[in-house]
C-alpha cells in the first residue's frame, strides 16, 4: 500500500478538545495519551481535510471542469456508502513524531517523568469569558478553563491508500492539504492556525510539486 505522511506544524496553540474536562483544574481538555502526549485523532483529522475538499470541489464545479467530485468521494468516501463508495485513504491520528514519543514513553515508564508532567510541558491553560454587551463587564458563570497545546509543536499523521491512487487522486489531495490553515476549536479567536505539508516515504514534501499538477489540471 502506497504511503504519505502529512505533517502538521501548529503557528498558534490550540485546542484539541477531547469533549470533556478536569473537575477542578480545566473545562476543556485535550485529547492525550498514556504518557500525556496531546494528539488529534484520525477522524477529527480526516474531517478538516473532508471539509476542505469540500469547499475546493464546490468551487470548481463549473462547465469544462473535469468530475473533481469523483475523486473526492474516492478519496474520503461517500455517506453511507457500500463496499464500492468506501473512502481510498486511510487517515491515522495526528500524534508528535515518533522518536520523541518513544524518548518520553520511556521516561514515563522508568519514572523519570509522570503523565502529568508531560502533558503540562507540551500545554498551557488558557480562561476565558463571556462578556456583556450592553455593560462590557464579564457575564457571571461564564470563566472557563481551557487546555491548549503550544505552538511550534509538530504532528505527523500516516496516510494510507488501500489502492494505488491516480494523478488525480494526489492532485486533490495536495490541494486540500495547501487549503488546511486551522484546526481545533476556538478557531475564530486565532487559534489552531496549522501549516501542513505532505511527506512522501522517504520523508522528502511533495506537496509544491503535487499541487503544480492540480493546477495544471483545473488550467489555473
Amino acid at each position: 500500500m502506497k504511503e504519505y505522511t502529512l505533517k502538521l506544524e501548529l503557528l498558534s496553540d490550540a485546542v484539541f478538545g477531547r469533549g470533556d474536562g478536569v473537575a477542578g483544574l480545566v473545562d476543556v481538555e485535550v485529547q492525550h495519551d498514556a504518557y500525556g502526549l496531546p494528539y488529534l485523532g484520525g477522524r477529527a483529522l480526516k474531517g478538516l481535510l473532508g471539509a476542505e475538499c469540500d469547499d475546493l470541489v464546490f468551487a470548481l464545479d463549473r462547465p469544462g471542469q473535469k468530475d473533481w467530485q469523483a475523486v473526492a468521494d474516492r478519496l474520503f468516501g461517500q455517506s453511507g456508502a457500500t463496499a464500492r463508495g468506501q473512502a481510498i485513504l486511510r487517515i491515522g491520528p495526528a500524534r508528535l513524531p515518533d522518536d520523541l514519543r518513544a524518548a518520553i514513553a520511556w521516561d514515563v515508564n522508568e519514572k523519570w517523568l509522570t503523565r502529568a508532567e508531560v502533558l503540562e510541558t507540551l500545554t498551557t491553560v488558557r480562561r476565558q469569558t463571556a462578556m456583556d454587551p450592553e455593560t462590557g463587564a464579564p457575564r457571571k458563570e461564564t470563566l472557563r478553563a481551557l487546555r491548549l497545546v503550544l505552538r511550534g509543536t509538530i504532528f505527523t499523521s500516516r496516510l494510507t491508500f488501500t489502492q494505488e491512487p491516480t494523478d488525480d487522486d494526489l492532485a486533490l489531495l495536495a490541494a486540500t492539504v495547501k487549503a488546511l490553515r486551522r484546526a481545533g476549536t476556538g478557531r475564530n479567536r486565532g487559534r489552531g492556525r496549522v501549516q501542513a505539508e505532505l511527506l512522501d516515504s522517504t520523508g522528502q514534501p511533495v506537496t509544491d510539486a503535487l499541487f503544480a499538477d492540480f493546477r495544471k489540471a483545473v488550467g489555473a
